[in-house]
């Protein structure tokens, strides 16, 4: 075996071992519901550290573009529109902001 074909089997194995072993473990213990209720929320937790950061950087020079296009994502998916009509809704709404608000 070459150099990189090692690396991959390496990273390969480095990767599945710590997914693994919780899978095996977690089917054998018992949470109670107010730990199962916080671990049920860990994955909105995640998303929510990888949206908000983008959400807020969209344009430098308008910060807020990002907040309203999410607050009125979120809006729509609160009243469980769907997700195909939240994206193009939040684009033209976006749009439509943009071409109101004067640019600096």
């Amino acid at each position: 075996m070459d150099t990189v074909t090692l690396i991959i089997l390496g990273c390969a194995i480095v990767t599945f071992i710590p997914r693994l072993i919780p899978a095996i473990f977690v089917g054998r213990i018992n949470f109670t519901r107010k730990q199962e209720k916080f671990l049920g929320l860990i994955p909105y937790t995640a998303l929510s550290a990888l949206i908000i950061p983008g959400v807020l950087t969209v344009d430098n020079q308008l910060w807020y573009i990002g907040l309203i296009g999410a607050i009125v994502a979120a809006g729509m998916a609160w009243k469980k529109v769907p997700l195909g009509a939240i994206v193009i809704l939040t684009v033209i709404i976006l749009i439509a902001v943009y071409s109101i608000v004067p640019l600096i």
